[in-house]
């Protein structure tokens, strides 16, 4: 018996690849990594990171509403970045879409983002 259940919503980008927007599984929503893009476009939102970060957190609030949960409900952030320079900016764009205690969360640097990004985020909630 499969007890994984997709999670979908056009008020987030669609998937580029072979994945879902989002699985659920027992209590826990595992989002996959969003990219800064407009939903309706697909297009980048913007070309400077608090933009992009402010996009990311849209883009995931979505589909953990699609899921029945908030942003407040994550466990754990991943959060990818071209530049570790705009670490800061993100902390400080974090902080208006979550509430403490806050999330588990790690940051890395990478060499590249799909779509010449300069962030992707991914979460897992408890529901």
């Amino acid at each position: 018996m499969n007890k994984r259940k997709a999670i979908h919503t056009d008020l987030a980008p669609a998937a580029i690849g072979t994945y879902s927007q989002a699985i659920c599984v027992g209590d826990l929503v595992f989002i996959s990594g969003q990219l800064p893009l407009l939903p309706n476009t697909m297009e980048l939102d913007g070309q400077d990171i608090e933009t992009q970060t402010r996009r990311v957190f849209l883009n995931l609030a979505a589909i953990a509403e699609a899921a029945g949960a908030d942003l407040n409900d994550a466990v754990k952030i991943n959060i990818s970045m071209i530049d570790l320079a705009g670490f800061a900016v993100v902390n400080t764009v974090m902080a208006d879409y979550f509430s403490q205690p806050y999330p588990a969360r790690a940051c890395v640097q990478v060499a590249a983002l799909p779509k010449n990004a300069l962030i992707e985020i991914e979460a897992t909630l408890g529901v």
